[in-house]
């Protein structure tokens, strides 16, 4: 880490839009370089004055359509570099993104922009009856605005996306609810709502789907606390089927936060003398960089008798 891409990145440090690694990283930096440990304090202060403004808070109706115009935007947009003007190329498009806070900033204005006619076409946010909901899969779902549970009743509402928000209610039983869980663990950018998801989804892994749907998550979402209620899924299915002892593996193996690795080796203990997971453990025993996570496969391998 230096201090030019410490500059560079700043912001997405103040508003926790990094990686693990990343951020882990530059927080050592700024704590060894003094100048850099200035230009952190300045960009909080930036994030606290410009919280202090009032917000307006843009119309569900607006929002919706200016999303759906950017994806558009994104997605046709044409590049000019020689041969490359005749090819989209998304990693450049994502490269630029991260870099250029400001370049984001234009988009999304555009975007909102040309939103602005769609708007005017669509209709008042509603409440949606079970019994009429659309199939998710014809709603053209822009996004899940967010999921509630009534412990009382176990009945569970969820707020999306079409044109306009709408919201429908219902047991976890109900076809449509399901869907929608499942299209908002995966498929939603809202953290906050993929881990309420995946947790009111973590009680159905006898469904095939759903479990297939819990080691995708697992193994590919960003956040750790999905990852974690992942994990809290698939546990009862460790011992019979070697798929989920697979991801459970992988996580193991290769997930970044050091609470979700802890929580997979948990999950398989009672399955340590299988040679997939023995293996496992003998791997991290000898060469991971967490010391925890070491001794813990120590301990395991040291658990069981020896192979003759």
């Amino acid at each position: 880490m230096n201090c030019e891409l410490f500059k560079q990145n700043v912001i997405l440090l103040v508003y926790e839009e990094l990686a693990d690694d990343m951020l882990f990283e530059m927080r050592q930096h700024a704590g060894r370089c003094a100048a850099c440990h200035q230009e952190l304090e300045s960009a909080q202060q930036f994030r606290s004055d410009v919280s202090a403004i009032p917000m307006v808070e843009p119309a569900p109706n607006l929002l919706a359509a200016s999303r759906l115009r950017l994806q558009e935007a994104l997605e046709t947009a044409e590049q000019h570099h020689g041969w490359r003007a005749w090819v989209f190329d998304p990693v450049d498009w994502l490269r630029q993104l991260r870099f250029s806070p400001a370049l984001a900033a234009v988009i999304l204005i555009v975007g909102f922009a040309g939103g602005v006619l769609t708007a005017f076409r669509v209709s008042h946010p509603a409440t949606i009856d079970p019994g009429t909901i659309d199939s998710p899969a014809e709603a053209s779902i822009a996004g899940i605005r967010g999921i509630t549970q009534d412990p009382s009743t176990n009945t569970i509402q969820i707020s999306y996306d079409k044109l306009q928000q709408a919201s429908t209610r219902g047991s976890i039983d109900n076809p449509d609810i399901e869907k929608l869980l499942l299209y908002a663990a995966h498929a939603q950018q809202n953290p906050g709502v993929r881990v309420e998801s995946v947790s009111i989804l973590s009680r159905k892994c006898h469904d095939t789907q759903i479990r297939e749907t819990m080691m995708r998550a697992l193994l590919d979402d960003r956040n750790p606390g999905v990852r974690l209620q992942a994990l809290d899924g698939l546990e009862e299915y460790v011992k019979e089927d070697i798929q989920v002892r697979n991801a459970v593996i992988q996580a193991l193996l290769n997930d970044s936060n050091p609470g979700v690795r802890t929580e997979a080796i948990r999950l398989l203990q009672p399955v340590k003398a299988d040679s997939m997971v023995r293996s496992a453990f003998e791997r991290l025993a000898r060469q991971d960089n967490n010391e925890y996570i070491r001794s813990e496969s120590e301990r395991t391998l040291n658990s069981l008798p020896p192979i003759d």
